[in-house]
């Protein structure tokens, strides 16, 4: 597995060995082994699986206390996965890393705990799977605004073949970054 790191600190792209012949192919989602040979110290607790129809904008979400962090990939379509850096200490807070992910690849986005974590089902439907490091805990969870004009987020709304997102009632009650709270 190789890792290739992007701009937000901790944020990382983890692209498997394929294993390819005329049957088709097979590769490792995840090992946790190589994964702490990567840097990453993660223990899964739950995985979640995310299906939507293309338009449909899920996020941005994350925990406090109890955060997550969350290997991501796409089984099925394509998707632009949006993450924004909460870590009160970090040179980053408040900066955001888009990234398409679809099932033509291999690639995993691993999002570290201190992330808020969303994205936009590009493709007609989009399924979603995501290993956490922590269980879901309904009063733990925040949601930003997905459009909230401090974070400038560039969402492809035209690949996507809409104008406005279609977002959970939920989702659309999400706060502003600077009313967020942060991760120490």
């Amino acid at each position: 597995m190789r890792r290739i790191d992007l701009p937000l600190p901790g944020l990382c792209l983890l692209e498997p060995r394929v294993f390819s012949d005329t049957r088709g192919c097979f590769f490792e989602t995840w090992n946790e082994k190589v994964l702490r040979e990567l840097g990453i110290e993660a223990h899964f607790v739950q995985e979640n699986l995310s299906r939507s129809v293309r338009g449909v904008l899920r996020g941005l979400h994350y925990q406090l206390p109890h955060p997550q962090g969350k290997l991501v990939r796409v089984q099925a379509g394509r998707i632009f996965d949006v993450v924004v850096d909460l870590r009160r200490a970090s040179a980053t807070r408040g900066r955001w890393h888009g990234q398409v992910l679809d099932d033509g690849g291999t690639q995993l986005l691993w999002v570290p705990a201190g992330f808020a974590h969303g994205f936009l089902a590009l493709s007609e439907s989009a399924q979603v799977q995501y290993a956490v490091t922590d269980y879901y805990t309904p009063g733990a969870e925040y949601t930003i605004a997905w459009n909230d004009p401090a974070l400038a987020i560039a969402w492809p709304l035209a690949q996507a073949g809409v104008s406005e997102p279609v977002v959970s009632a939920k989702d659309a009650q999400g706060v502003a970054l600077g009313a967020a709270p942060l991760f120490d």
